[in-house]
Formats: structure tokens, C-alpha cells, sequence
């Protein structure tokens, strides 16, 4: 299952809510006959992420991530918000050789002077300075006393020293036992307000003599005793950008999560996490006020609940907005939105989205000077900006800017104009500009990002009955089939704390250009359909969400064209989970594919990265020995008949590779064709991205995922009858 980490956004609600994959809205120089996107068309997509308006609200920086042979590489763009058809956006950084993975992380001066960014050109992740009257970025020399050695501690055991030479000692030879300043590896930053202090995150760095332990094959790992941690820093800059002094180390405790400057002064609020999987156990963030330079004294917000993910400050920083797990009974992630004002009396927090059935994304609050706050939302299969009152007033806005999908949305300080990403399954993707929020979209002109010629298809949303709830999915249907049934694919999303989105992607095209349907079903626990929807499957895995899968199923059999005798379904992660237990519940599709399933719920709560989302599911399964076992596809293996693949990544911590693993051992004695394909190197995330056309980095798994789809699927239609469909259990 996807993960959800208390203090740290959910970045993927489902595999396709971060896809911004499209065509360029620029015209091909030579047009050509539309046709859907090949496997090597996905290789080659790109992604458009991360708009930002320059504070002066003149320009528009974004940056561009796409497939090399090395993996994905981002580099930053600029276009002027003045932009006509005929401006085009340029490149503004370009990587050397070394640079595997370009630029990110991009933030404006508060003079649109110049641009700050992340890279990794040499051994470390460094703070580079772009100014944009000209010249190269130039990195900043951020040193630090490391504040952990390992190698010194009482029980360190250090390689022998080399032999002693009968030469001369050499007076001028540095003492290598001296501490020295350490470059960091900078992890996230932010500048404040008036361009005079930045603050940045950074891990400790390795010292000399523990690089010598782990040269030497002395290197125990100590579970949950790790040491070196991310700590806060603080830089004074020179009004040319350069630094003032050295950087301060603060007493924030590790570890630090993300950093946001007062609107106003010098303060800044931190969110931090304790280190050493504490999050297994509960949420546990914390968030701290720090007033610059006074960096020896945080002050505590004791208000604000473990739970917190992000937050932001009103624009006269007195009031904190955020967002934290809801209070109801709900899967970990489900979050709401809240205020923390500052009041004489001591400060309450009010809840702003009691009411609110959308679910928050990760993207950044936003506060307004009419008293209310800009979060973006999904709402179903749509995610929007939606405005709510500070003081808890009134009821939710949703703002309707046109399309189905908005992501990205932000302004700048002085809010004089909006940006953010616009598409939908049947439109490119755009960057789009209003003057004030709420105005239709002006189109600006950004790179191509996939051939202009690829063919793409609205999604129809279905509804059908499935218990008490009414379930939504979005299906794709090939044209130009006439009255001919087609084959049905049912790709199940991640989660189960996800949802599938109308929004642009390649990955169903694609399916589509083989003359498949694409069923995208969100059963009950999906997210942005209101809390009770996503308890729905509390403790009933594989139960009544499988019911909604096959009612979904029955319906657009029923109501489309679809050769029920053709069927196969597929998911990654919950989706794979949810693969598993189709695969021995029935025996109606003719192929199955898994992503990262979750098998075993016994083996993989003791073996994922984190615990706390599954126990609240079913609880502890050595507690809850009948629960957990009923909701583990494994158990249902026995019933199991259907051609199943499984695909794997080998470095996956969210559901390792034991749980494929389980799961081809099982099918295998059993009788059943099973084939499990496992990548090098490749998590949890990265593999869903690549497998579905995002850039990432491993190119060419992603290629070999999809093109070991589309044969399993191919193999086992072909040997079907359209004439004869399986039993119905």
C-alpha cells in the first residue's frame, strides 16, 4: 500500500496525481496522422512541474524533467507572463556531465534579480545563485563542524593505522585528527521576506574517519540508532546575494522537515519529526517558532498536533493555518484544514474543513488578504483550488478555473497575478496565468513535451450502485470501434487512500491504442469522497472495495460495448493488493497483473517502512491473527486459476520484495501461470512512475514494465474465444 508520513505531504494520492505528462499546446512543424502513444513515445515524455511567479509578477519559472539514458534530469525555464504565440519560454540551466539529475527545488529572490536552486554538481547536493543580468550560477561554499563523528565514539572499532615510515615526519603535514569544516549536502532551503537571511536543511555530513570505517568493511548498521541527522541552519546574505558570515547552527531539533519565513519579520516556523522510525509508533511532528537572529530559543507550538503535513502564514502573520489528520475515524492521511490564531488568551485551534469532502493534496496553502485561504483539493475525480474563511466562517468555495484538474497553483507575495497547471484525459497540459484568481486561463507558451500528433481521449465518469455507496470510475473507451465489443482492462489505484483523477496522462492511451478499454474504478476507501467513504473498508480489505470493483465490472458490461470473455485487470501497490485478491475470489478475467502488491499482511507489517497505516486498517496482526489473515490475498491462493504477473522492484521499503516473492511461491505450487519480473535498484515510487511514462531513474524498467503488459495481456486474449466468456462465481 502507499504510505503516509505525518510530516511530510502525501505525494502521490494515487499513480496518476502526479502525472502532468502531455503535448506541448505549440503546433508540430509537420503535421502527421494522430495516432495513440507507443511504448517508446512514454520513454520519451516529459513532465512540467513546480510554477513559479517572479515577485515583481513579470515572469513565470517552471521546470522541465525528462528521460536520458542516465534517468531523469530536470532543468528550470522562465517565460514572460507577456508571453504571445510567438514568446518562447527559454532554458534557463543547463547540467554538466557529471550532473545526472539536474536542477530542483527553485525559488525566486525577493527581487526577481535572481534565481536559487538545488543541484548536485560534484559530491554534494549544493545551494547555487543564478543571477539573471548575467552570468553562471555559482554554488555557495556551505560548510559545517560536523556535530556526530561515529568513528570517535568510546566503542568505535577504526581500521589499523597504516605502517609508520622510518622517514622524517613531515612538520608541514596536516593533523589529521583536527576537526575540520565539512561540506553539507543541502536537503531544502528558504529565503525570507526581505532577501537577508536563508535558512536551510541539511544531513550531517560523513566525517573523514567514518568514510575510513566503511572503506574498511566496518560498517554495523544499528537499527534505529542512527545519529546523523537533518538539522536547521541560518545564513545571513549580502545584498549581492553572497553570503554574510558563516551559517549558524540552530537549536530546532532534528528532524527537520520544512521551513516557512513570517510574511512580515524575521520569525519562522519549522516542522520537524523525531528521527529513528518514531513514526512507527504514532505521529509524532512537531512545530516550533524561531525568531532570527535569536536562534538558541524555539518556542514550542504545543497546539499544533503530531499529525501536521504542511502549513503556511496568514498574510499578517497572526494567524498559522495548517494541515493535520482529521479528527474523526479516518486512514491515516485523511487530513483537514485548521487555524491557529494568535490570541492574548492563549491560542485555539479552529477547524476551517469540518464539513469538507474533498481531500487536501500536497500542494502548498495559500493565504489572501481578504481573510481566507487558497488549498487545493480533489473532489472526486477533479482536484481544484477551494477558498475557505481564516475565522472558520461561512462554507467552502470551490473556484472553477475551467478544467478538470488544477495543480500548482500559486501566487506571489504580493499576489498581482496566479499560475498553475491545467488539464484533463482529453486535453494537454497547460500553464495557464490569471491576474486574479477566478479569471480564465491565458495559455502561456511552454516547451514541447510530447509530440504534438499523439491522440488522446476524454474519459467518460461512470457511476454505479455498489452497497450503500455510490462509486465513481472513469472509462475509456477506443474510437472508432463501431458496434464491435472490445476488451476491458480495470487498473486499480494505489492507496487505498488514493483516487484515479480525469487528468492528462499517456499511460491510457497507450492501453487504448491496442484497442482496450480502460476501467479506473475509486471503490470505497478512495480518497475525495468525504470521510465515511474513506473508513468504508476499515478492517475489510478485499471485501466490500472488491465488491465495487466487479459492480463496476457488471455495469459498463452491461451498459458498453465490452467482450466480457476478454477482460484482464491490473494495480500497483493497493492496486496490486487488490489484484491479489481478485486473483483467487474469481475467475472471470484472463490475465492479472500486480505492482508491489501487499500479500502477506503478517510479513509485510513487520517488513515495510512503516506500520502505523495498516494498524489502523486491522490492528496489530499478531493481536488480530483472523483479520489479518482474511484480508491477505495469500489466503485465498488455493481458488487461485488466472495468468498472473507480478512486477517488483528489488529495493522497495513500502512493500519489499517478500511479498512478490510469497505470492509467485504460492502460485506456483498451486498450478497456476505465474511470472514475477523484479528491477535492480528501483523503490516503491519510481518504478510506478516509469511503469505508467513519468521520467525516472531507470529508463528502461519502466519500458520493459509496459512492454511485459501489454504481451502478458496480448498472450492471453489471444487464446480466448470471443464467442465463449468464463462462469460467473
Amino acid at each position: 500500500m502507499l504510505r503516509f508520513s505525518s510530516a511530510l505531504p502525501l505525494v502521490l494520492t494515487a499513480l496518476s496525481a502526479s502525472l502532468l505528462i502531455a503535448q506541448s499546446g505549440t503546433p508540430a512543424a509537420t503535421a502527421t496522422a494522430p495516432h495513440f502513444p507507443t511504448n517508446e513515445d512514454l520513454r520519451h515524455s516529459k513532465v512540467l512541474t513546480s510554477p513559479i511567479l517572479s515577485p515583481d509578477g513579470k515572469q513565470i519559472l517552471f521546470a522541465v524533467t525528462q528521460a536520458t539514458a542516465d534517468g531523469a534530469v530536470s532543468h528550470l525555464w522562465i517565460v514572460p507572463v507577456s508571453s504571445t504565440s510567438a514568446d518562447k519560454p527559454r532554458q534557463l540551466t543547463f547540467s554538466p556531465p557529471a550532473d545526472k539529475r539536474g536542477e530542483h527545488n527553485a525559488q525566486w529572490s525577493p527581487d526577481s534579480s535572481a534565481i536559487f536552486f538545488l543541484a548536485k554538481r560534484g559530491e554534494n547536493t549544493q545551494l547555487f545563485r543564478l543571477d539573471l543580468r548575467g552570468g553562471e550560477a555559482s554554488p555557495y561554499d556551505l560548510k559545517i563542524l560536523p556535530p556526530v563523528d561515529d568513528s570517535k565514539e568510546k566503542d568505535a572499532i577504526n581500521p589499523p593505522p597504516p605502517p609508520v615510515s622510518s622517514e622524517k615526519k613531515d612538520e608541514k603535514k596536516p593533523d589529521t585528527n583536527k576537526v575540520e569544516p565539512l561540506p553539507i549536502d543541502v536537503a531544502g532551503f528558504a529565503i525570507n521576506h526581505d532577501g537577508k537571511y536563508i535558512a536551510l536543511w541539511a544531513h550531517d555530513p560523513e566525517t573523514p574517519g567514518e568514510k575510513k570505517q566503511k572503506d574498511a568493511k566496518i560498517d554495523a548498521s544499528w537499527i534505529n540508532h542512527e545519529r546523523h541527522l537533518t538539522r536547521l541552519y541560518i545564513a545571513a546574505l549580502k545584498p549581492d546575494g553572497s553570503l554574510d558570515g558563516e551559517l549558524k547552527n540552530t537549536a530546532i531539533v532534528p528532524e527537520v522537515h520544512g521551513v516557512l519565513w513570517s510574511p512580515v519579520d524575521d520569525r519562522i516556523l519549522v516542522v520537524t519529526e523525531p528521527p529513528n522510525d518514531a513514526t512507527d509508533l504514532a505521529p509524532a511532528a512537531q512545530a516550533f517558532l524561531l525568531e532570527v537572529p535569536k536562534l538558541d530559543s524555539p518556542q514550542k507550538l504545543n497546539a499544533i498536533p503530531p499529525s501536521v503535513s504542511r502549513a503556511e502564514w496568514s498574510q499578517d502573520a497572526n494567524t498559522i493555518l495548517f494541515v493535520a489528520q482529521t479528527t474523526q475515524d479516518a486512514p491515516p492521511g485523511y487530513e483537514e484544514l485548521f487555524a491557529l490564531p494568535k490570541q492574548s488568551s492563549g491560542p485555539q485551534v479552529i477547524a476551517l474543513s469540518g464539513s469538507f469532502d474533498g481531500q487536501f493534496g500536497p500542494s502548498p496553502l495559500t493565504s489572501t488578504s481578504d481573510g481566507s485561504v487558497i488549498a487545493q483539493a480533489g473532489i472526486g475525480t477533479r482536484s481544484s483550488p477551494v477558498r475557505f474563511a481564516i475565522n472558520g466562517s461561512g462554507s467552502p468555495q470551490v473556484i472553477d478555473l475551467g478544467t478538470s484538474m488544477v495543480l500548482g497553483l500559486s501566487t506571489n507575495a504580493k499576489q498581482t497575478g496566479w499560475v498553475w497547471i491545467a488539464d484533463s484525459g482529453g486535453q494537454a497540459t497547460r500553464l495557464c496565468y490569471a491576474a486574479k484568481l477566478g479569471e480564465p486561463c491565458s495559455a502561456i507558451p511552454i516547451p514541447e513535451l510530447a509530440p504534438a500528433d499523439l491522440r488522446v481521449v476524454e474519459p467518460q465518469l461512470v457511476q454505479w450502485k455498489s452497497g450503500p455507496f455510490t462509486i465513481e470510475g472513469l472509462l475509456y473507451m477506443p474510437p472508432d470501434t463501431g458496434s464491435a465489443k472490445v476488451p476491458l482492462i480495470v487498473d486499480v489505484h494505489g492507496g487505498p487512500l488514493g483516487a484515479w483523477f480525469n487528468q492528462h496522462d499517456l499511460f491510457a492511451p497507450f492501453l487504448l491504442g491496442h484497442g482496450w478499454a480502460v476501467l479506473r474504478p475509486n471503490p470505497r476507501g478512495s480518497s475525495n469522497y468525504g470521510v465515511k467513504f474513506a473508513a468504508a473498508n476499515k478492517n475489510d480489505l478485499g471485501g466490500g472495495d472488491y465488491q465495487d470493483v466487479m459492480a463496476g465490472v457488471d455495469y459498463v458490461l452491461a451498459h458498453y460495448p465490452i467482450d466480457s470473455s476478454r477482460m484482464a485487470l491490473m494495480g500497483y501497490s493497493y492496486g496490486g493488493e487488490m489484484a491479489g485478491f481478485v486473483e483467487g475470489k474469481t475467475d472471470r478475467f484472463k490475465a492479472i497483473i500486480s505492482g508491489a502488491p501487499v500479500i502477506d499482511q503478517f510479513s509485510e507489517y513487520g517488513t515495510e517502512s512503516g506500520s502505523w497505516y495498516d494498524r489502523w486498517y486491522f490492528g496489530k496482526p499478531w493481536e488480530r491473527v483472523a483479520d489479518a489473515w482474511r484480508q491477505s490475498p495469500l489466503a485465498n491462493a488455493a481458488h487461485a486459476k488466472t495468468p498472473f504477473l507480478l512486477i517488483q522492484g528489488q529495493s522497495d521499503t513500502t512493500d519489499p520484495v517478500g511479498q512478490a516473492e510469497e505470492m509467485y511461491r504460492a502460485l506456483r505450487q498451486e498450478g497456476v501461470p505465474v511470472e514475477l519480473v523484479t528491477y535492480p535498484r528501483e523503490n516503491h515510487g519510481p518504478l510506478a512512475g516509469g511503469m505508467v511514462g513519468r521520467p525516472s531513474p531507470e529508463p528502461w524498467h519502466g519500458f520493459d514494465v509496459r512492454q511485459r503488459i501489454v504481451n502478458f495481456i496480448t498472450a492471453a486474449f489471444s487464446s480466448t474465444s470471443s464467442s465463449t466468456a468464463p462462469a460467473k462465481p
